[in-house]
């Protein structure tokens, strides 16, 4: 059987395991994110596309992680902190996890191998940001330096 994006679980940012199922029938972007990188502001820009499409069948996912120069050094009790009181995020975050190497996570693993991008099966950078339609299909790779502005315009086309 052909691998969706349902069948991976990982904890939230409050230590809970969620079910990717729990999104099912939803569009997801999916983000690697860093509270300390020069792309940190587009935590604004995302909660600003969250706000404007979650009732549309839209959510965003962000997955703390610390392996790009060590911009997310903090435990994740600071990273909910920073996230909500610099960026008002409502979306829901997850604990910090690697997205490359031996112990990436296996959500990153699989949108890895199903849009592998410019570097392979590698994420150069935070903020690169993965579409997975609302059947669980990845079907769009965004750079790190894409701006959730940009994003906007290929999500009014598809979420009518």
């Amino acid at each position: 059987m052909e691998a969706t994006f349902y069948q991976f679980k990982a904890k939230n940012i409050q230590g809970q395991e969620v079910s990717m199922e729990t999104y099912k029938g939803k569009t997801v972007l999916v983000v690697n994110t860093a509270s300390k990188c020069g792309l940190t502001p587009q935590f604004e820009g995302l909660e600003t596309l969250y706000k404007k499409y979650k009732d549309k069948d839209f959510v965003i996912l962000g997955f703390p992680c610390n392996q790009f120069a060590n911009q997310e050094p903090g435990d994740e009790k600071s990273i909910q902190e920073g996230c909500l009181l610099n960026y008002g995020v409502t979306f829901p975050m997850f604990s910090k996890i690697d997205v490359n190497g031996e112990n990436a996570h296996e959500i990153f693993k699989y949108l890895k191998k199903e849009l592998s991008g410019l570097f392979g099966g590698k994420i150069k950078w935070n903020f690169t940001k993965f579409l997975v339609d609302k059947n669980g299909k990845p079907v769009k790779r965004f750079a790190p330096v894409t701006k959730p502005e940009e994003i906007d315009k290929y999500l009014s086309k598809i979420l009518k």
